[in-house]
């Protein structure tokens, strides 16, 4: 569906339940797997989760996960290390034109047999699950922090657990400390020195309920509308103050855009400051790649200019972000450029209005253009694509005060 977006004031109050941590819950879904004795709370109800925890608990031949590139790089380990079981793993049009190799050539280095049934380096690949006992592999490390991820996860049910060492410039670390975080909450022996990951073998663990964080990811849009409005309080919850996502640096980069946090118990407050003065912002987001389409959203909104570095993995998402968000910004009037691994636009307070926003397939593209209409109606084509990551989006805007009216 197409939604035209609108509303008549730019004063937001309400208070929203954000769904759980996307991040989250398919890395202990995964352990879940591993580790039956495990319990989840507050998960996700997001397609990509949903998607992740059919192909976890089925026993299907060939498992399609549509969009989720998350379920891609981890059940590429799960079912490698799954001995007996062998799969075709298949994914949406766009999946099969996502890179697999750099995981695919490390797990074989493990002793992993999985071949690729079309393209060499892309899904579909057809993985026949091996007992491993080899606890070596070098990986590179700025391509996708998922890759370590996926490797981490599935360590500790090897003979000899894991020992990683990552070639160049680490991309996404605070992911990668998520992961090793939850190994460590199940008494995994864990370690990251330098440029090397340990992660012991641990045959069992101790039943446990763990509990999933709110989405921090999900949590940036509303910081944008904080941004964005003339005056706010948007409570959201549930969130912690000692967060493992490293999107929770929202709170620093957003109070350079006029946007006030505190926490109250696990609800996080956003306030709109009084008295802010719009300047440009430079932010490297080497470690927060996934909030680059808000802020620069944002940032158009408020009229400022930006320049954002360290996204060279947004290339590799559900679409090319990068170029993504060069053809819809220029829509709307603004001055972007962008390179392989940053993106610039220059401050101008001109924003075209009943612009038609193309989402690509790509949530985040639906849901960061979303603020905009603070400033002038827009129009999101395929809003539903939001379900991906937070299947709610547009009933909590509306609590916001927003119009939405559905277009043929």
């Amino acid at each position: 569906m197409n939604l035209l977006l609108q509303t008549s004031h730019a004063n937001l109050q309400a208070t929203i339940a954000v769904t759980g941590s996307k991040s989250e819950t398919n890395r202990l879904l995964l352990l879940q797997a591993l580790y039956p004795t495990i319990t989840l709370a507050n998960t996700s109800n997001s397609d990509d989760s949903e998607v992740m925890e059919k192909a976890l608990k089925g026993n299907d031949a060939i498992v399609d996960i549509h969009h989720a590139g998350t379920a891609m790089r981890f059940l590429t380990a799960f079912f490698a290390v799954n001995e007996g079981r062998e799969v075709v793993l298949t994914g949406s049009q766009r999946m099969q034109e996502r890179p697999i190799k750099v995981l695919v050539d490390a797990l074989k280095q493990l002793g992993a047999v999985i071949t690729y049934e079309k393209e060499e380096g892309y899904p579909p690949i057809r993985i026949k699950g091996q007992k491993i006992t080899a606890s070596k592999v070098d990986i590179p490390a700025n391509v996708s922090s998922q890759y370590i991820s996926a490797l981490s996860l599935v360590a500790p049910k090897l003979e000899n657990g894991i020992e990683l060492n990552l070639v160049g410039e680490i991309t996404s670390v605070p992911y990668i400390k998520m992961t090793l975080a939850l190994l460590n909450d199940l008494n995994i022996t864990t370690s990251f020195e330098g440029n090397t990951i340990r992660v012991s073998p641990k045959k069992e663990v101790v039943s446990k309920e763990m509990v999933v964080e709110s989405d921090w990811s999900s949590a940036s849009y509303f910081f944008s509308l904080a941004a964005l409005s003339e005056t706010a309080t948007i409570k959201i919850s549930s969130y912690k103050e000692n967060s493992l996502q490293g999107d929770s640096a929202l709170i620093q980069l957003y109070e350079q855009m006029g946007v006030q946090s505190k926490f109250e118990n696990n609800t996080l407050v956003l306030a709109k400051q009084d008295n802010y003065t719009p300047v440009d912002v430079t932010f490297d987001l080497n470690n927060t790649p996934d909030i680059a389409q808000t802020i620069v959203v944002t940032c158009l909104g408020l009229g400022i200019g930006c320049h954002l570095t360290g996204l060279h993995t947004l290339k590799i998402k559900e679409t090319d972000r990068l170029e993504a968000l060069r053809i819809e910004l220029t829509k709307l009037g603004a001055n972007i450029s962008v390179t392989n691994d940053s993106l610039t636009l220059v401050a101008s307070h001109q924003i075209n209005p009943n612009v038609k926003i193309a989402t690509y397939n790509d949530h985040r593209m639906a849901m960061a253009f979303a603020p905009l209409a603070l400033k002038v109606p827009i129009i999101i084509e395929n809003a539903e694509v939001v379900s991906k990551s937070y299947p709610d989006f547009w009933e909590d805007m509306k609590k916001l005060g927003f119009q939405e009216t559905e277009l043929v």
